[in-house]
């Protein structure tokens, strides 16, 4: 018999497609009545938002008075969403501010940028230099970039600016004999632990607290605590999974398309380049880039448009350096043939945050006062929990917020929607709101680190040169060992009365 191969990304999501589809024939519609809820945000602004009435679900019913059963059509003109449509609905959805379109332009222009700093040579030869000098010093570096990473998913919400980070770690951490998942694990996953378990991120539970009618930033002692738990977890287990592909770099699951990074770094090593003027200009040029790029975020609330023109402008003047310094004998052509075989390098990550998010359009979309799908299933598992004992009750939601965060990635979005109907539920099982917030924290922020649907995962998983089914096939037993810690968090939260 022939050895299974893992199917594609591509294949993957358009079988998800197909059964989505499937249910729009099989799960009759529904809407929720909204009403607008104000609150108060952890820097003391007034904020208000729009979000389903509790116990407001009406089924949509046809002209013969039963509940509505849409049924996906197969095209769709117009510009309306079909099962063909997916792909170009998916990518044009959204703004230039979310997904998709604008995670899709940010992508393929982040990619440009890195593809003219990646043509100077610089990033290759400062790891050999880095590597000559730093011995066994490496290991080192695992604990303190997990922990600013994490710190940054925990206080602002990183997770879109992990991405030009990965460009940067990945290959210095293969050229270190470690591997792509190695780098993933050190930007991408603390970024989401930190996300998850968060005393005060502004798009999660800050956005959940708020809806729920609790104050925000409430419970933060017990958070930390939660934080500081998974963070040194995820170091502890970053730190025997590096040391194990080092000892043994075949074992590594991406060690095929790892040779990407390899030969490159081999290119540089082989030709013995001293890390001169230009190359070191370069650098320097990316650090003060990432700084820039780090306070925007956090002081001046910089997001898509412009963190993807920051890069540009590192991308443009590393390329004038590379110019003149004559690095890998760069011409001014080359500024804008690397910046174009950059971005083509991400166009397959760039179209799958597209092909992801047709899965949820083909369900209707995530607004709560329209006839979806995912409308009638919220309410059928707020009906469920209902008549449940209060501790499993509150595992439950952790478990629901787990898998429906498949098909609304947004941490803002999935709390708008979910936690005004599961508040008030934990009121009538016996469970403190603030439980159920952290119910939704968790299953939102860990699942983030497998969904395909994540437009963020997708476009590192580009960055790596790793296929989705492969990560998954890895990332599984991750999984099952935070969904369990989660779960005692969450139980012990119910038998605690956290509040």
């Amino acid at each position: 018999m022939k050895k299974f191969r893992m199917p594609d990304t591509y294949i993957i999501i358009f079988f998800v497609v197909v059964l989505a589809s499937i249910l729009t024939y099989v799960v009759p519609v529904g809407k929720f009545e909204m009403h607008k809820v104000t609150y108060i945000t952890e820097t003391g602004a007034e904020k208000t938002r729009n979000v389903p009435i509790p116990g407001s679900f009406q089924y949509e019913i046809d002209e013969n008075g039963k509940e509505l059963v849409k049924g996906i059509k197969f095209f769709e003109p117009g510009g309306e969403v079909g099962f063909s449509n997916y792909i170009f609905e998916g990518v044009t959805s959204g703004d230039k501010w979310g997904t998709a379109v604008g995670i899709v332009a940010f992508i393929l222009i982040v990619g440009g940028a890195f593809g003219i700093i990646l043509k100077t040579g610089a990033v290759e030869t400062g790891i050999y230099s880095m590597i000559n000098k730093s011995k066994n010093s490496d290991l080192i570096m695992i604990p303190v970039l997990f922990v600013l990473f994490s710190l940054g998913g925990a206080v602002f919400g990183m997770g879109e600016e992990a991405i030009p980070f990965a460009m940067l770690i990945i290959p210095i951490v293969v050229g270190m004999g470690y591997d792509s998942i190695t780098g993933i694990l050190l930007t991408y996953i603390p970024t989401q632990i930190g996300f998850a378990t968060s005393w005060m991120n502004p798009f999660s539970v800050a956005v959940a607290q708020g809806v729920s009618g609790i104050p925000v930033l409430s419970g933060a002692g017990y958070r930390i605590f939660m934080w500081a738990f998974f963070t040194a977890f995820g170091v502890i287990y970053t730190i025997m999974y590096a040391k194990k592909v080092k000892k043994n770099p075949e074992s590594s699951i991406a060690y095929k398309t790892d040779a990407y990074f390899r030969d490159d770094f081999k290119a540089a090593e082989s030709k013995e380049a001293k890390f001169n003027l230009g190359h070191k200009l370069v650098i320097l040029i990316m650090i003060l880039g990432m700084a820039w790029v780090v306070y925007g975020v956090v002081k001046e609330g910089y997001y898509l448009p412009e963190i993807a023109t920051q890069f540009v402008i590192m991308g443009v003047l590393s390329g004038i350096v590379g110019v003149v310094f004559k690095l890998n004998d760069m011409t001014i052509n080359d500024i804008a043939t690397s910046f174009r075989k950059g971005a083509e390098d991400l166009v397959g990550a760039a179209l799958v945050v597209g092909m992801a998010k047709g899965i949820v359009l083909i369900l209707g979309g995530t607004s709560a006062d329209t006839p979806t799908v995912l409308n009638t299933i919220l309410n059928s598992v707020a009906n469920i929990l209902g008549s449940m004992p209060a501790a499993f009750s509150a595992w439950v939601m952790y478990l629901f917020q787990s898998v429906f965060n498949f098909f609304v990635v947004s941490g803002s979005g999935q709390a708008a929607l979910t936690m005004p109907i599961m508040a008030p539920l934990a009121d009538l099982v016996g469970v403190t709101r603030q439980v159920a917030v952290l119910a939704f924290q968790l299953g939102d922020g860990f699942t983030n680190m497998i969904v395909p649907t994540s437009g963020i995962l997708m476009a590192i998983l580009g960055v790596a040169k790793v296929e989705w089914a492969t990560w998954a096939k890895y990332q599984i037993k991750f999984q099952l060992f935070l969904f369990a810690l989660g779960s005692v968090f969450v139980l012990f939260g119910v038998f605690s009365n956290f509040s």
